[in-house]
């Protein structure tokens, strides 16, 4: 018993991934293509254009993560980098992203900017361990309707999370929950300021309206900086009006004084976890902790994985490339480990700062390296001026990322013509996002993935049992005789079902022929019920025939040590050679049991 428990192990082992690191592909690839002044050129221009879209962008999704806006730079510094510099994929631009809000704003709240931090740093050795495992191909088919209801309750959340500074609201306390905040919100609408209101409305415009004027110059640029002009030119002519900035919001320590808005420094080296707390302490690293964080690092760690493999995918249909996805996710992985100790936070692939990118000419991860220094310079010299953008703005950017990452239309496509089950999955893992959190939700999403993929093995394998006629055969199989033929993958959602109808089969019956001609691929969980259905067969005495075995369940089946055994197994490459085998045998064997078989069945 032990032994074949032994022997199940082993065999399972053997058909995982192997543990494999291919850092850099893309930009090895790049360079052996031959980099030329052009390409450069072309990198720093695109480089600088996707700077100016990220700059404000990093510094909102850091406080809509509920962190101080330089974090959200860091992050783009530290980790956009990085990811470019070990990345598989060409033309991606990573860096904070708004996906990630709903899951960090909660840490943030509960574990301050240090447990923030730390989860991002466990999400990043979880991204390492898949992409060694070279699991990136496996995670770019979660199903879409999977990804569409995380990504419509996340635009749904962000724009809610909005409306406080897009209106000025006086909020005293923002609960966690959906439904709670959103009864805090419209609670504190008598509070609205239309001095802000009238900025974050008149950036949403800009915002809307400027990619018809022209297309060179960067939407947010102008939106954003014609916000800063007016409500700074408002507040001198109208002492009294209230609009908050990120300078009258947010405040830093620097040589034993506290200054407004951001400090102008390059991100130093920090232990992430000395770093301000829940209530401003520094948090104690314990065992516990790790623990406490380890579900919202999973989610991190998924959502992080989807969110920039989609992204490579839509980057290589826009610039005619082919990433490697396995580098992708060590890649990114390395990126939210290293960035922490730097006072970044989580970050990923951005298809909308991608996409830019490759309009604007980008063709190497020389760009995203570009890109990082931009911000890295516009912080060490804009820093001052950046303390003047309105939050109201910030706000109205962030809703109109969370508008175009909703896709409203391909949402309610798919509800109209998808399969029942697609619709129920898709309107659970957008519920579980909105009310309650991506914790939950990713948790539920993979499961539910798993679910439809084991349901969709389930039905594309399908067996047949066949004795005496068989409508692929001239003649009928001989007394004794059985076909057995399986069809379609033997996974783990299918292999119990194709492998069931064989318990049916008698103590009678002398030969049995397995057909796997139409088996491509076999996981473990196949093998183990391969193997228990033939190790049932010699128990009633019969002799199993394989044919047509696949490279691959061969290879499966070999490091398993399935091999051909006197009285009890043997493979053929064709159903002929399998059913002239089975007549040589069933004639030969005596009526009570099979005897050994005769010289042809032990040759192989």
């Amino acid at each position: 018993m032990l032994k074949r428990i032994k022997k199940r192990y082993d065999a399972a082992l053997n058909v995982l991934p192997r543990v494999q690191l291919r850092p850099a592909t893309a930009l090895r690839e790049a360079l052996r293509e031959g980099y030329t002044a052009k390409n450069l050129r072309a990198d720093v221009m695109s480089g600088v254009v996707v700077g100016i879209v990220a700059l404000p962008l990093s510094m909102a999704l850091a406080i809509a993560s509920g962190v101080p806006p330089q974090h959200g730079l860091y992050t783009a510094i530290v980790a956009g980098a990085v990811i470019a510099l070990l990345g598989g994929s060409r033309t991606q631009i990573s860096g904070p992203t708004a996906a990630f809000v709903v899951i960090l704003a909660p840490i943030s709240a509960r574990f301050g900017i240090s447990g923030l931090l730390v989860a991002s740093m466990m999400a990043g050795v979880i991204l390492i361990a898949l992409g060694a495992a070279r699991l990136g191909t496996l995670i770019q088919f979660i199903p879409y309707p999977v990804t569409a209801g995380f990504t419509g309750g996340i635009a749904v959340v962000i724009a809610t999370l909005q409306l406080k500074d897009f209106l000025g609201l006086e909020v005293i306390h923002m609960p966690e929950q959906y439904l709670e905040r959103l009864s805090a919100l419209v609670g504190a609408l008598p509070s609205a300021r239309v001095g802000t209101l009238a900025i974050g409305a008149m950036t949403l415009a800009l915002l809307l309206l400027w990619p018809r004027v022209s297309k060179l110059v960067p939407a947010p640029l102008v939106a954003l900086a014609t916000a800063a002009v007016v409500a700074f030119a408002a507040k001198r002519a109208f002492p009294g009006l209230q609009i908050d900035t990120i300078g009258s919001r947010f405040t830093y320590e620097s040589g034993g004084a506290t200054h407004s808005g951001i400090p102008q420094l390059p991100p130093l080296p920090v232990l992430p976890w000395t770093l301000p707390g829940a209530g401003g302490q520094p948090l104690h690293l314990s065992l516990q902790m790790l623990r406490e964080l380890g579900p919202s690092a999973f989610a991190i760690a998924m959502l992080g994985a989807i969110e920039s493999l989609l992204s490579a995918v839509v980057s290589d249909g826009m610039a005619g490339t082919k990433h490697d996805p396995d580098a992708e996710l060590v890649a990114q992985g390395v990126g939210n480990l290293v960035a922490p100790f730097f006072g970044g936070f989580a970050a990923t692939g951005a298809i909308a700062r991608t996409a830019t990118n490759i309009r604007a000419g980008g063709r190497s991860p020389i760009a995203g390296v570009v890109h990082a220094a931009f911000v890295l310079l516009a912080v060490l010299i804009l820093a001052p001026l950046l303390s003047y953008l309105p939050m109201a703005a910030l706000a109205a950017l962030l809703m109109l990322v969370a508008w175009n990452m909703s896709e409203a239309k391909h949402f309610a496509h798919v509800l109209r013509v998808a399969p029942k089950s697609d619709a129920l999955v898709l309107l659970a893992c957008f519920s579980l996002t909105v009310l309650f959190d991506m914790v939950v939700s990713v948790t539920a999403g993979v499961m539910l993935a798993a679910l439809l993929f084991m349901r969709r093995m389930a039905e594309i394998t399908g067996a047949t049992l066949a004795q005496g006629e068989h409508p692929a055969l001239r003649e009928p199989l001989p007394k004794g005789v059985v076909l057995y033929q399986i069809a379609g993958p033997l996974f783990f959602g299918a292999a119990q079902k194709a492998m069931s109808s064989l318990d049916a089969i008698t103590s009678g019956i002398r030969v049995v022929i397995l057909d796997v001609t139409d088996v491509p691929v076999m996981d473990a969980t196949g093998l183990v019920n391969l193997e228990s259905s033939i190790e049932r067969l010699h128990s009633r005495k019969a002799f199993v025939v394989l044919s047509g075995v696949k490279p691959q369940p061969a290879k499966v089946l070999e490091r398993a040590g399935i091999r051909e055994e006197l009285d009890k197994l043997a493979f053929r490459r064709t159903l002929s050679e399998a059913i002239a085998l089975a007549t040589e045998v069933a004639e030969a064997a005596p009526p009570s049991s099979v005897a050994s078989p005769p010289a042809s069945a032990r040759a192989s």
